[in-house]
């Protein structure tokens, strides 16, 4: 996603989301993971496989959400120089 910072300045964001943090040992009072390392989706985008980790069979807000933010320059004086 693009958002304008100023004249010729956008913002972008890439989201990802990277370790598994469901607790299997949560009934019996205890801490353990997995060890899935990545969420890889189980589908196609906008299918309900696409929220399932194929690596470990969790739905995607089990795993650690991870926002990366960067800068971008260039034109930003019409809206056709902005991506969709």
């Amino acid at each position: 996603e693009l958002k304008k910072i100023s004249r010729g300045i956008l913002m972008k964001e890439r989201i990802m989301y990277e370790d598994c943090r469901k607790n299997h040992a949560a009934s019996i009072g205890k801490y353990v993971v997995d060890g899935c390392c990545k969420f890889m989706p189980a589908g196609e985008e906008g299918s309900h496989g696409a929220l399932k980790c194929a690596a470990c069979n969790c739905h995607r807000n089990f795993h650690r959400k991870v926002v990366h933010q960067f800068l971008t320059y260039g034109d930003c004086s019409s809206k056709s120089s902005i991506p969709k």
